[in-house]
């Protein structure tokens, strides 16, 4: 008997955001070897505006968080939601706007940044035109994963879907209050905020944005992609439930650790602070759930080398959320903040844990997509692997080694009071670890172009499937 199309999960949509994921994960790691460069060779702005630093710098970010990073969530939780809940993704055509709408975004991101078109907020940066398609694609992906899991042929939902179901809500939630704005063209907009308020209303949304867009999210891949690659169970289910309330409680109220030493009152500060330190605890609630559902099975990560991204990017996470706590103490901030510190730490996050378990979650899911069990190359799995992880080391080291001397120079003073080091002198002696930043960075990329190279190959090879939904067990 032939399969209806009702029976079958609707993966083209997936396809989609896996293929384009790979691609701006090249693209947007490209733009950030190339700006790290121009901080030590300055003349790679080739003298043109749109090419600047200032300009491109949005552009990295937003290429590498929302592009990279937002289609691997995408294609990783149109894939996770069908397959735990044995049901078809509801409203399809929703789902296919979402992936062109999206991509329309990025397009625009792209051409909007380097004409300096911004709101001047960090990851927040696009003008109102490009908020409102944001928001309209945001609420088409909320009815098509919520009407999945309100559809689901199995009773219980599963805890990856719990922290997808918590990203897309809280950002919806932070994206509407920090982007409400007053249009006074087509390409400038103000804030309805000001002052101290709009600091605070602005880190309230890019704290969170780290917590639920770039933590929440990845977490649903951690719970549904190592299980599977390990072929194990979750270490502790209780502790993933325990795990996800707590997480998603005290994220919120971290944000003001980013306003230390401002103008914000010191009350708020504080609980900026205090929050910061509690949500050590959830974080590595999720770390050591996560490492130890390799527990039995510790010999796989010899040969498997899409276990070892997925384990690093634990690690990364692990490392990440200890140091973000330890940096939001009010002491330790004041000679971290303005550092490449802070660059130090951004980046173990987001090229460690972020980086690390999208590359791992794609090579388990591109094949599949295209009816094979492995990539095209397996060995060069295993050397994208390396490159990404001696990569990652070099950058965050030359900024962690950067940032602590940048503060402690710039807060040396003489016996009467000046100042011991001019700026440039700082300037000056950050000059190599610019290098080896570049050349981490280089390493990093390298492994992403052989990745998209792989891809390019697995899908040439293999051909795009459908997956027949397995019939519902009797209770």
């Amino acid at each position: 008997m032939a399969t209806t199309h009702s029976a079958t999960y609707n993966d083209t949509v997936v396809r989609q955001f896996a293929l384009a994921a790979v691609l701006w994960g090249v693209v947007g790691m490209a733009v950030g070897v190339l700006i790290a460069s121009q901080l030590a060779w300055p003349e790679l702005n080739f003298g043109i505006p749109w090419l600047t630093y200032g300009r491109l710098r949005p552009l990295h970010t937003n290429a590498v968080i929302f592009a990279f990073g937002g289609c691997t969530l995408f294609a990783t939780s149109y894939h996770v939601v069908q397959r735990t809940c044995q049901t078809r993704l509801f409203a399809g055509p929703l789902a296919s706007f979402t992936f062109w709408g999206w991509q329309l975004v990025i397009l625009l991101a792209a051409i909007s940044l380097p004409l300096g078109f911004t709101t001047g907020k960090e990851y927040a940066e696009l003008e109102w035109p490009i908020d409102i398609l944001i928001t309209l694609v945001w609420v088409a992906y909320a009815v098509v994963f919520f009407g999945t899991v309100g559809t689901r042929k199995i009773r219980h939902i599963y805890v990856a879907n719990w922290f997808y179901g918590a990203f897309i809500i809280a950002v919806a939630l932070l994206h509407v209050v920090n982007s409400a704005e007053i249009p006074v063209s087509l390409t400038k907009s103000y804030s309805v905020y000001a002052g101290v308020q709009d600091a605070m209303v602005q880190w309230w949304y890019g704290h969170n944005a780290v917590g639920f867009f770039l933590t929440a999210g990845f977490l649903g891949m951690m719970y549904y992609y190592i299980p599977k690659q390990a072929g194990m169970p979750v270490y502790s289910y209780r502790l993933s439930i325990v795990h996800f309330w707590a997480l998603i409680f005290t994220y919120m109220w971290a944000g003001p650790h980013h306003l230390h030493y401002t103008a914000l009152p010191d009350w708020t500060q504080s609980v900026g602070m205090v929050f910061s330190l509690i949500l050590l605890a959830p974080s590595w609630g999720g770390m050591i759930n996560g490492i130890m559902t390799l527990s039995g099975a510790w010999y796989k990560l010899r040969d498997d080398a899409i276990l070892k991204f997925l384990i690093v990017a634990l690690s990364f996470y692990g490392m990440s959320t200890f140091e973000g706590p330890m940096m939001s103490i009010k002491t330790v901030n004041s000679l971290s903040h303005y550092t490449d510190w802070t660059v130090g730490h951004v980046h173990s996050g987001a090229l460690g844990w972020v980086g690390m378990i999208s590359i791992g979650s794609l090579y388990y899911l591109i094949p599949r997509m295209f009816g094979r069990n492995t990539m095209y190359s397996v060995p060069a799995i295993s050397l994208h692997f390396w490159a990404a992880t001696i990569g990652i080391v070099l950058y965050i080291a030359a900024m962690w080694i950067a940032g602590v001397m940048q503060g402690l120079m710039w807060r040396a003073v003489n016996p009467d009071g000046t100042l011991v080091y001019t700026f440039v002198e700082g300037v000056k002696a950050t000059y190599p670890f610019y290098v080896l930043r570049v050349a981490g960075g280089l390493l990093y990329l390298g492994g992403m172009i052989l990745m998209l190279w792989n891809t390019v190959m697995t899908a040439m090879s293999g051909r795009a499937t459908t997956t027949a939904i397995p019939a519902p067990v009797a209770a």
